[in-house]
């Protein structure tokens, strides 16, 4: 029989009060250098605009594939090959067209709109992007004395993204009460994932990943 649990004995198990799914903070620290030169003189705002206009994403699944061996009528599955999803986040629209500019140009970076022509070495349109997992708990920075820091739970990072698809945005007459938003998605290499409990407002392209 199973034993008989209390709301006190789970309020203990949940003692965080339970992670909370818009507490986060997406980042592209630094967007490819070969994109950069073609903006603004060489300003990489883009990069700070992002961390704020990022509205949606995932924290990203992890997919281990299974190979079937038969075996006198059966099956035996073994671990076989990690594949890694697109990774997607979900943008919102400012007047200036801003971000939307420039993933368009990333693309266009990549493969021309008008002919089948582009960069080729990798290095020249790939970077890496951030996840954090933010909690509702602050630190004091002391140096600054202005205020407290979010406390990061946990950070991913995606090694080596592209843009791969810049989708539609929708018009209608009738769209009233919201702001233009589109997503983006990327091609990832791999992902690692970062230890818990560091300053979410440092410089995330030091951040240690274990």
């Amino acid at each position: 029989m199973a034993e008989v649990k209390t709301l006190s004995q789970f309020k203990s198990k949940l003692s965080g009060g339970g992670a909370r799914p818009n507490l986060f903070e997406v980042s592209i620290p630094s967007f490819p250098s070969s994109i950069i030169e073609a903006w603004n003189g060489g300003d990489d705002g883009e990069a700070g605009t992002f961390k704020f206009l990022c509205r949606a994403t995932a924290l990203p699944a992890s997919t281990v594939a299974a190979i079937e061996v038969p075996f006198r009528g059966r099956q035996l599955k073994v671990a076989g090959e990690r594949t890694f999803e697109n990774w997607t986040v979900t943008v919102m629209n400012d007047e200036d067209f801003k971000l939307r500019t420039a993933f368009e140009r990333w693309m266009n970076t990549i493969n021309k709109l008008s002919d089948n022509t582009g960069v080729t070495n990798p290095t020249s349109y790939m970077t890496d992007g951030y996840v954090q997992q933010l909690g509702r708990g602050s630190t004091l920075n002391s140096a600054t004395n202005d205020g407290g820091e979010n406390v990061v739970l946990r950070t991913y990072k995606f090694y080596d993204i592209f843009p791969v698809s810049v989708q539609e945005i929708g018009l209608a007459y009738d769209s009233n009460g919201d702001i233009e938003n589109f997503d983006v998605s990327f091609a990832v290499q791999y992902i690692s994932i970062g230890d818990s409990l560091q300053s979410s407002q440092g410089n995330v392209g030091e951040v240690q990943i274990s």
